[in-house]
């Protein structure tokens, strides 16, 4: 779900600001950014559009470039009727979004008035493309790739009603593969949210969800990289055991979160190790030195279209000496703010203070170079379709995970400004229609639309800033997107747990866990840690000082005590004080039992 034009970067090239090299021209066809100008050119020329939406670190899009675009027959047609329009979906969330069904490379065909015409997924051998394109010249009616967008019926309220709600959970139930592990059937990935909810389910004492979360994230140890650390993205087939070598920041932001958490929540050293392995591989390929930002990841392959399972089995010398695979160092507001914030669980969780310091020097970074008016982010330096939801959302939420560990006011009060910008700039067109991903069309045939992924991370992190901030409209702001996630066209889609997570992030108060007593105190700071290292998937941590001036508003009156305390507070109940920070794990363990009753 990522997009940028065709940019392949070389490792031995590394700059902030990202090149604009891109693969190796084809002298006999030429490919344009996406813009109303290639359609401006089509109706001109009557040609039709073809759209090569790509990624740069994905192997199959660089064998149809080296392969399919290198062939005479299909070069032939494409310069006849064709205008050619090349995008990688990293640099533009707005067409990745759209076409994310149809994975990396989607070739999509339109008609010059911006209809589309066939929308075909995965790599296209030549044989197949030159038919495929001749079959469009002859007849340019629309095939059967392309359906009628359904009419959408927003849900009535923010609630999901009880019976959709179990038949949500019946289908999160069936998406777990008993015999192999972990959720979908087809890749063996770590699928984020699912783990995240079956570990959740898991503290509140269900031993079976539990199991699956724990057998999940053990079997996901196969993806990866026993060499330079990190995760790889799947596996191919219905097995942990045959990776596909792409490494995308993205998948270490969701790895290091996911096995953090499990940390914290069990003590496994496994988890801890796997964390470890990918903050490691993160440090040292996909940081600038300079900036300390994140780039966006690092390719599958030595050589484009080339296989590589070979070069993955070496050791670290071995592989050096046979050069690098590329990293893209593009520097993307979105991407980093998924890692800050999984650098913030990370280092709550095992204590690492480098992690805090490498979270808080690229979000000062992204504060700098890619800040909106009002509270926004760009995605890059320029956006041609932007700004993005992604980009804020994603800031965000690392500035509200910056919060929980740090109690800094500085990061709660960027929180919330993106809370603000993302109401003023995303919301929806009509009520309950869900927050679009761009305000802009993506051309004129194409209205601004959601994405459930996103709606689902709005609602945890309104929800969230909410109750962090004590300001209300952050709750509306949750509520109407839980709208559109309540709809049921919209919450039956698979897989389920992201909204599963939503509704009860949004429906159940976060633990809350309160340090009392003088902010610069060795007891507070002890206790205060000993918070951070249960930290959980819902939870708000914070430290009240009696002198502050101007405190945050709680509807928790607590007690005047000549030491400091940390206290839990649930929906039901506020526990005692707690005073020894060697106690505060099983406290925090039995009020996520509670919240189950």
């Amino acid at each position: 779900m990522r997009f940028r034009s065709a940019v392949l970067i070389s490792v031995m090239a590394i700059t902030v600001s990202g090149g604009a090299s891109g693969p190796t021209p084809q002298a006999a066809l030429h490919w344009q950014a996406w813009s109303d100008g290639a359609f401006v050119q089509a109706r001109a020329e009557h040609k039709l559009v073809l759209l090569d939406l790509e990624a740069v670190w994905c192997h199959w899009c660089h064998v149809m470039d080296d392969v399919t675009y290198r062939d005479p027959a299909v070069v032939r047609l494409l310069n006849q009727k064709y205008v050619l329009v090349k995008v990688d979906q990293d640099s533009r969330p707005d067409i990745s979004n759209r076409y994310q069904d149809y994975g990396w490379p989607a070739t999509v065909v339109f008609a010059a008035d911006g209809s589309e015409i066939v929308k075909r997924q995965g790599y296209l051998p030549p044989r197949l493309m030159s038919s495929m394109l001749q079959a469009i010249i002859d007849d340019p009616s629309p095939g059967p790739s392309v359906e009628r967008e359904a009419a959408f019926r927003p849900a009535s309220g923010s609630a999901i009603s009880a019976g959709l709600l179990t038949r949500i959970e019946t289908l999160y139930e069936k998406q777990y593969d008993k015999p192999i592990g972990g959720w979908g059937f087809v890749h063996k990935y770590l699928d984020e949210e699912s783990v995240e909810y079956a570990m959740r389910q898991g503290a509140r004492g269900n031993a079976e969800y539990a199991k699956r979360a724990a057998d999940t994230l053990h079997d996901a140890t196969n993806l990866l990289d026993p060499v330079w650390g990190g995760m790889y993205q799947y596996s191919v087939g219905r097995h942990w055991t045959e990776p596909h070598f792409e490494k995308l920041i993205s998948i270490q932001a969701d790895a290091l979160r996911e096995y953090s958490l499990a940390y914290a929540e069990t003590q496994n050293p496994e988890d801890l190790k796997a964390a470890q392995s990918v903050h490691r591989y993160v440090t040292n390929f996909l940081t600038a030195p300079s900036a300390g930002v994140f780039f966006v990841s690092q390719d599958a392959d030595l050589h484009d279209g080339q296989e590589n399972e070979a070069y993955f089995k070496l050791q670290d010398a071995g592989r050096r000496a046979q050069g690098m695979p590329r990293v893209d160092t593009h520097v993307y507001s979105r991407e980093n703010g998924w890692m800050i914030a999984a650098l913030c669980d990370y280092y709550a969780a095992s204590g690492d203070g480098s992690a805090l310091l490498q979270a808080q020097r690229a979000a000062a970074w992204i504060v700098v170079h890619r800040s909106l008016p009002g509270g926004g982010f760009r995605h890059d330096d320029v956006d041609a379709g932007g700004p993005y939801l992604g980009d804020t959302l994603a800031m965000g939420q690392a500035f509200l995970a910056l919060y929980n560990v740090t109690g800094d006011r500085g990061d709660l009060k960027a929180a919330a400004a993106t809370g603000q910008y993302i109401a003023a700039h995303f919301a929806p067109a009509v009520a309950g229609g869900g927050f679009v991903t761009a305000q802009k069309p993506t051309d004129a045939a194409y209205r601004p639309h959601p994405d459930r992924d996103e709606n689902v991370a709005l609602v945890r992190f309104a929800s969230a800033l909410a109750v962090a901030s004590g300001e209300e409209r952050f709750r509306a702001t949750a509520a109407e997107a839980m709208r559109y996630l309540a709809a049921e066209s919209v919450a039956l889609q698979p897989l389920s747990a992201g909204v599963l997570l939503a509704n009860e992030d949004m429906t159940e108060a976060p633990i809350h866990v309160t340090v009392v007593g003088s902010a610069a105190s060795a007891e507070v700071m002890a206790l205060h840690a000993a918070a951070l290292r249960s930290i959980t998937s819902h939870e708000l941590i914070e430290i009240r000082d009696p002198a502050d001036p101007a405190p945050l508003p709680t509807s928790v009156t607590y007690p005047p005590l000549k030491r400091a305390a940390l206290f839990l507070c649930t929906a039901q109940a506020c526990s005692s004080p707690i005073f020894r920070g060697e106690d505060v794990r099983a406290k925090i363990q039995r009020a996520e039992l509670q919240v189950a009753r």
